[in-house]
């Protein structure tokens, strides 16, 4: 550290003796005022360059008193030559207008936004000295994208894993979501899950975001808690002259056709010294999904020796669900600047995002299957199990409607500042974020069978499918009350975080020109659980017979177009509305019992602090060339606390562990450009991934109906990453690209989930699940894509475009072992989907254009198991979407989209691809509606 601080120390000196010199700042935009980012901004005859940033502003330090040309480049734009003078301890202020090239197909001038915000895209992407995918607005625009994580699954080597339908959380580069990191402008964005780091990428309205960028290789002046990448979602910020953007629409779900309404608004406008920016979205849908899950089980107990055997893979639990679910996603932001002087600009960005889930599940289970075996052998003759129905809900009234609520918010508050003091440029931010989930007053109640001989169809175990052998054993009168529980969960994570950077020049040859560029950064985390679980059993004196289902109100689910196919049938549930209107907390009615067991474990506290400062420096050697080089060192102070428990219910007390560790993390970067056109660059970084907060808690849940043991583990390394990258790009003069590249990554102390089994007291023979570290584990991928408008074509055919990019990726883990404790070798890297794939055909005519996008991952391993039976793995995914936009005039235009045109299910399967674990139906969604723009 004092070697760094003498050479932050001997910089700054240096600076002092060239304040002579004068400086520059300027702002580029397009015709319609709209600010210009990633436009490349040269004095040729001093070989400095830079490039605008998101805000379309630029700076050059230490610029020799004296007449200067300035020269702008940018894609699809014309080139911009500008005199200016620079005038000695001041500061020369330059605003340049770019023209855009006339991008005219079949002849006919395209109304709406045309290709500009893809060309923003595209030229940020070109300039950038990392490797980086950039999205614009426009461009997620032209894809029938909900939410950020249906847009960000089109970019090269990113996956997506489903939810309800939506693309919720991210792998970047066959890494699973929690070792990478997601930002709002340049802030961490805390995550909601209670087990893990993931961020919720489908609570986040694809509306509210200007830019995407995908970091896949870091810089030292990031965060590098981003092993695959880091993803930085930057929203609209205040134009230059008046913006109006509203959308209004509807659509439906066509597995329940249920209605969708969404609509949004975006005004801003800029006063004098004050700019201002303030959108807002909703979104309403009423759905569902179909679905079947199994557990597969190779052993049974024999009836011969009373040891294990090895039999006949068969469902040892198997469940039939129908969910039925209204989502409503509201947003807000609010995003303001002051530019007291060239020189001196502060901002504050705040988004609030709100998601509600309104969920009831009917769950019909076929629990505790085992085999039945034919008199004195070994023989499987038959299976038995227990069935049971489940009907998911919560209370009346209010918010939650007779659903389990799921109120899941993010929010980002974030001051930030810009000022140039003669050759020295500060930036700094201060900024407050949370995200909570809360699930209040979630009911549940559950009637079960006793045992029970089972038809069971496992000829396609795809589709294994279960009934009771005699239909009088499954009659109503035949469920039994099991529960009838309330419960509270609350989840939520805190985020105080401050930055700031110092640029300086720092010209370490002659005939070339630098910038020395340090700082730090302070980030302090709050995450707790805390959760609560009660039963309730009717009194005596309560009038309402619970016996069996058939004494309460029932209603029949089956569908006849159940997705999964017709020989599931649902059957008769516990209605919601009758669970909901229970007055559990009427002492005359209900006795109520605390169920600690259910719930003390799982909760926890985490305070995590991060203490970073880095140093780096960009030199431009030549006209062609750019060096990046620079180190980061992070120190991270864990305090995990969990409560301890004695048998399964009776609190002792609180137990707190604490751990430190540094990284230090140098990196390089070249930037080398071939032409005008043509792009090389190469990356050598390393980054790392912190454990999952309930990790490293000292806990220890035992869950007796599962016969599970979940453990934490104090004391779990951070996972590290050295990684190199080598990229070309070439840039087509129509707004195109064709890139190709190759990544390698080489991770240690990767971290996996060892199952084990419990061996003695009284929870012997319970499975075990505990964190570990691994070894170490490689990744070996590639990456072309291409973009591009078909204008070389002749006549129609210039009007189509393609947009193509592929990625395949090998990964290898080393260092995991079985339930038995053996090392297992030829274990792939959990999250790493072999080959990625994605496509679209467009045409683009003077008014009407329609896009034909295809999406396909292959299939990974998602959890390890004990061993290779009892790995799952999630399946292959291949989505179909069209869109199309018709443009009344200038500023209004109706568009229609169509998602999931295939029905594409999510898909999980145990050890082999036949043996479906989870198989979930959505069906296809059509919405529809008007958009109206004023520039």
């Amino acid at each position: 550290m004092k070697i760094i601080f003498t050479l932050i120390l001997t910089c700054f000196m240096i600076s002092l003796g060239i304040c002579q010199n004068g400086s520059i700042q300027g702002t580029i935009v397009d015709e319609n005022g709209i600010y210009v980012p990633g436009a490349t901004v040269v004095i040729k005859e001093l070989n400095k360059g830079t490039v605008s940033d998101v805000d379309g502003k630029f700076t050059f330090l230490s610029v020799p008193s004296g007449n200067h040309t300035l020269t702008v480049k940018y894609l699809g734009f014309s080139d911009v030559n500008k005199d200016i003078v620079v005038t000695e301890d001041e500061t020369t202020t330059v605003g340049i207008s770019l023209t855009s090239e006339s991008m005219l197909l079949d002849g006919v001038e395209i109304y709406g936004y045309g290709i500009s915000g893809q060309a923003r895209a595209l030229n940020t992407q070109k300039n950038n000295l990392n490797i980086t995918n950039v999205v614009s607005t426009d461009q997620i625009g032209k894809f029938p994208d909900a939410n950020i994580g249906d847009a960000v699954k089109r970019i090269p080597g990113i996956t997506m894993q489903v939810d309800q339908g939506e693309a919720r959380n991210i792998i970047i580069r066959g890494l699973a979501p929690q070792l990478n990191s997601v930002t709002l402008n340049g802030s961490r964005i805390p995550s909601a899950e209670g087990d893990n780091r993931n961020v919720q990428m489908d609570l986040i309205p694809s509306d509210m975001i200007q830019t995407i960028e995908v970091n896949k290789a870091v810089t030292p002046d990031m965060d590098a808690d981003a092993l695959g990448g880091s993803v930085n979602l930057i929203t609209k910020s205040s134009p230059r002259n008046f913006r109006l953007s509203t959308t209004l629409g509807s659509g439906i779900n066509f597995i329940n056709n249920k209605r969708i309404l969404n609509g949004s608004l975006l005004v801003g406008d800029k006063l004098g010294k004050f700019g201002w920016m303030v959108s807002t979205t909703i979104y309403d849908t009423q759905f569902g999904s179909d679905n079947v899950e199994a557990v597969w089980q190779n052993k049974a107990t024999s009836p011969v020796s009373g040891e294990e055997i090895e039999v006949r893979p068969f469902v040892e639990e198997s469940d039939l669900r129908t969910y039925l679910i209204q989502r409503i996603r509201r947003s807000f932001s609010a995003n303001l600047d002051y530019k007291f002087n060239e020189n001196n600009t502060i901002y504050l960005k705040t988004i609030y995002n709100w998601r509600d889930d309104r969920e009831n599940r009917l769950r019909l289970r076929f629990a505790n299957i085992k085999p039945t075996f034919a008199d004195g052998t070994e023989t499987v003759s038959g299976y038995e199990g227990q069935l049971r129905r489940q009907t998911k809900g919560g209370i009346d009234g209010g918010r939650i409607k007779n659903t389990r609520l799921e109120d899941q918010r993010v929010q980002n508050y974030a001051l930030s500042g810009e000022h140039l003091l003669n050759n020295v440029k500060i930036d700094w931010l201060a900024s407050y974020a949370k995200a909570s989930e809360e699930r209040p007053n979630e009911r549940y109640t559950e009637y079960r069978t006793g045992s029970v001989n089972l038809n069971t169809d496992l000829s396609n175990p795809r589709y294994p499918s279960f009934s009771a052998a005699t239909p009088s054993d499954a009659s109503l009168d035949q469920f039994r009350l099991k529960v009838i529980s309330e419960q509270y969960g609350l989840t939520q994570e805190e985020d105080y975080n401050v930055f700031a950077n110092v640029t300086l020049p720092l010209k370490m040859l002659d005939n070339e020109s630098g910038t020395l560029k340090f700082g730090g950064r302070l980030r302090f985390k709050d995450k707790s659980r805390g959760n609560n679980f009660f039963e309730y059993s009717p009194t005596d004196a309560n009038p309402q017979n619970f016996s069996t289902l058939a004494d309460v109100p029932t209603r029949d689910y089956t569908k006849s177009d159940f997705l999964a196919g017709d020989q599931y049938n649902a059957g008769l549930f516990v209605i919601p509305t009758f669970l909901g209107s229970l007055d559990l907390n009427n002492p005359n009615l209900f006795t109520q019992e605390n169920i600690p067991s259910e719930y003390l474990r799982a909760n926890y506290k985490v305070n995590e602090n991060v203490y970073a400062g880095y140093i780096m420096t960009n030199q431009q050697l030549s006209e062609s060339l750019n060096v990046l080089v620079g180190i980061r060192v992070e120190n991270t102070n864990i305090e995990a606390t969990g409560n301890q428990i004695l048998g399964e219910e009776d609190l002792v007390g609180e137990v707190t562990n604490k751990s430190s560790y540094t990284n230090i993390m140098p990196g390089i970067h070249f930037k080398y450009d071939l032409s005008s056109k043509t792009v090389l660059r190469f990356a050598w970084t390393n980054t790392l991934a912190r454990p999952n907060y309930v990790d490293v808690v000292p806990f220890e849940d035992v869950l007796i109906e599962d016969e599970e043991i979940v453990r934490g583990n104090a004391e779990l390394n951070p996972s590290t990453s050295m990684n190199f990258d080598l990229m070309g790009e070439y840039y087509f003069n129509s707004v195109g690209i064709l890139s190709g590249g190759v990544f390698y990554k080489k991770i240690q102390d990767f971290i996996y989930t060892k199952i084990g089994n419990q061996v003695g007291g009284i929870y012997d023979g319970f499975k075990t699940f505990r964190p570990l570290n691994g070894d170490n584990a490689n990744i070996l991928g590639a990456e072309i894509a291409l973009q591009r408008q078909l204008d070389f074509l002749p006549g129609f055919a210039k009007n189509f475009g393609l947009y193509l990019n592929y990625t395949y990726v090998h990964s290898k883990a080393n260092g995991v072992t079985n339930s038995d404790g053996d090392l297992r070798g030829n274990i792939e890297l959990p999250g790493s989907a072999p080959n990625l794939f994605n496509s679209s055909l467009s045409y683009t005519g003077n008014k009407f254009t329609t896009r034909l996008s295809a999406n396909f991952s292959d299939s990974y391993i998602d959890v390890l198991g004990g061993n290779e039976f009892e790995d799952r793995y999630y399946d292959s995914q291949f989505f179909l979407d069209f869109n199309a936009t018709y443009a009344i005039n200038k500023n209004l235009r109706v568009y229609a989209d169509l998602n999931n045109i295939t029905n594409q299910p999510l898909r999980y399967f145990q050890g082999v691809k036949e043996r479906t674990q989870q198989v979930e139906f959505y069906n296809t969604r059509l919405t529809f509606g008007i958009k109206y723009d004023v520039f």
